[in-house]
């Protein structure tokens, strides 16, 4: 059990010691700094510990951000101050130099927590200090601003600003206008009755399972039941997150669960609804596949964007400018987050075609929903990048790399062909990439040229990284390797034409994501890239799509294997991934990555 230390004298009739405990501390007094030394020294240094001054006045729920909220090592609002394990050497430093101080200074110097808090920070601790909004957290001095403290804090309900706070303060038109309205009611509702989000995560994703199976049925009503089951997995999608800012039970493996399961949901729902039109006569696994990797190479281009540009220097353009400035115009805040079609927007529509048209209906719109989002938001970035002049570091310049996912062949390929000018990076990644796709179209499946566009591209695509991504369009470069690779796939498997390939090509390439979207939860969490052995051992992406173009073409003549070949390749990409990844996030210490919910 977590301890608090009550640090000054007791205040008579004072509630503080009820509500502490109430929040899961066991409550120590401590008068003097020498007794609050005393009590820290008997607390095991891998425990939790918080100081809070006697005297304290506020909201419980100001006192659960300080002290309860698990991502930060150190926390603090006035009167009261946490430390995890990591920080408890600084303060225990902090507790001993305070000792030396005069015993009674002429002027009291503030509550005894803050200036703990204070030294530790001095000491090269970050202490987080939550935004308080409306909440009160205050230590008066003497009875008139006790009384006054005391009125302002009946005056504002804690308990609605927690619940307010627990939604994201930036959400889809959807999300924000028809799910969260009551699904924060819902969150409470779990909180109160011990659901973690974590199993409530797990809920959304069995519900979004059925939701596939219903959808593979092929029947009007199993079509019907899967749009409704789909919203009812997204309620439950944002209700975990809410969860987990109500109650403040973050953690790494929900930060983790909550970003793949998304993708295995609508991915997996892609799939039912292939099956379901494949029961009917209606083959759509080419649109499924291709709606597969449209979102996916959107979202790889927002990931690529932010890691490039979120700490560069001088990072300022007129697009931003004038982005910045529509931002003051309300309505269009909502327009612009409505047209590129956010996970709500998209996974109302899904469920709505779902229900009342065909599969191939809902991946038509899919696709030109999808499509017109992601021109619109890479034209953006492609603009501000031109514009501005930012001085991109190291970091992410590393980042891009390990976004790029190059794996032994485009290593020897780049010290081969050696570092290229500032910028060719995109320049080679587009080259290599169109050569591939355009032969691939051209020429018959199985055909030598594939293979030998396949020797083309792995070589600039070790050209493209070559020289450490820091061009301002070189954050396009995993995006359109990403493309590259997926497409390529698709078109072998289409071009195949055997029962079976299509299904095969979107098994792979949904293995081949989720370590895509593996590397970037890694790198938000601040953990770095995958171990460079998970990236040999796969092929990176240049040596996959050699190793597909190879098979198709020892294949060519015996085409019916093909399937066979792709369905092995995804097999084993899956088990190295995905063992890898579970082996990581359950034993890492990586911080928990979550959306900050609307300020108080």
């Amino acid at each position: 059990m977590p301890t608090v230390i009550l640090t000054g004298p007791p205040v008579p009739g004072s509630p503080l010691a009820d509500e502490l405990s109430a929040l899961g501390f066991d409550v120590r007094p401590a008068a003097t700094p020498r007794e609050t030394a005393a009590a820290l020294a008997l607390v095991p240094a891998d425990q939790r510990v918080a100081l809070v001054d006697g005297a304290f006045v506020g909201h419980a729920h100001a006192l659960r951000l300080a002290l309860t909220d698990p991502r930060f090592e150190a926390c603090a609002v006035t009167g009261a101050f946490a430390v995890q394990p990591g920080a408890r050497a600084a303060l225990d430093r902090a507790a001993e130099r305070a000792l030396e101080l005069p015993a009674e200074p002429a002027e009291p110097a503030g509550p005894y927590p803050d200036l703990l808090a204070a030294a530790v920070e001095a000491d090269g601790t970050a202490v987080q200090r939550p935004e308080l909004g409306t909440l009160v957290a205050a230590v008066p001095r003497g009875a008139a601003e006790r009384a006054a403290a005391t009125a302002a804090v009946a005056a504002v309900d804690g308990e609605a600003v927690r619940l307010r706070t627990a939604v994201k303060s930036r959400d889809g038109f959807f999300t924000t206008f028809f799910i969260s309205p009551y699904s924060r009611y819902i969150a409470r509702w779990c909180a109160r009755r011990g659901l973690t989000p974590n199993q409530i995560t797990t809920a959304s994703l069995i519900t979004a399972l059925i939701a596939a199976g219903c959808a593979a049925t092929g029947e009007r009503g199993g079509y019907v039941a899967a749009g409704v089951l789909l919203l009812v997995s997204f309620v439950l999608d944002c209700v975990d997150g809410q969860v987990a800012r109500y109650a403040l039970q973050y953690s790494t493996m929900g930060a983790w669960l909550d970003a793949t399961f998304d993708r295995a949901k609508e991915y997996s729902f892609y799939a039912g609804l292939a099956l379901g039109a494949a029961r009917n006569g209606d083959d759509v696994w080419a649109l499924a596949l291709g709606a597969m990797i449209l979102m996916t190479c959107r979202h790889v281009v927002d990931f690529a964007f932010n890691e490039a540009n979120h700490d560069a220097t001088a990072n300022t353009s007129p697009t931003a400018a004038l982005s910045g400035r529509l931002d003051s115009v309300g309505w269009t805040v909502w327009l612009r987050r409505m047209i590129i079609l956010p996970i709500g927007e998209r996974w109302a529509m899904i469920a709505v075609l779902t229900a009342v048209t065909s599969p191939r209906i809902v991946f038509y719109a899919l696709l030109v929903g999808c499509a017109f989002g992601a021109l619109y938001t890479t034209a953006g970035r492609v603009l501000r990048s031109l514009t501005r002049k930012a001085t991109r570091t190291d970091r992410a310049a590393r980042a891009l790399a390990a976004l790029a996912d190059s794996g032994p062949i485009a290593e020897l390929a780049g010290r081969a062909v050696g570092r290229m000018a500032p910028g060719a990076g995109i320049a080679a990644a587009v080259a290599g990439s169109a050569a591939l796709l355009w032969t691939a179209c051209a020429y018959g499946f199985g055909a030598r040229q594939v293979v030998i566009a396949a020797v083309f591209y792995a070589i600039l695509a070790g050209a493209a990284v070559a020289r450490p991504l820091k061009g301002p369009l070189d954050w396009l470069v995993p995006p359109v390797f990403r493309a590259a690779e997926y497409t390529t796939v698709l078109i072998l498997a289409a071009k195949a034409d055997v029962p079976g390939a299509l299904p095969a090509a979107f098994g792979l390439v949904a293995a081949v994501a989720y370590h895509h979207y593996d590397t970037v939860y890694r790198i938000r969490g601040g953990t770095g890239a995958p171990p460079h052995w998970l990236v040999r051992t796969t092929g990176g992406h240049e040596g996959r799509v050699l190793l597909t173009a190879v098979l198709a073409s020892v294949l060519a003549s015996r085409a019916t294997d093909f399937p066979v070949a792709l369905t092995a390749m995804a097999v084993f990409v899956a088990l190295v991934v995905l063992v890898e990844s579970i082996r990581f996030w359950v034993s890492s210490g990586a911080p928990a990555v979550h959306d900050e919910g609307e300020p108080a």
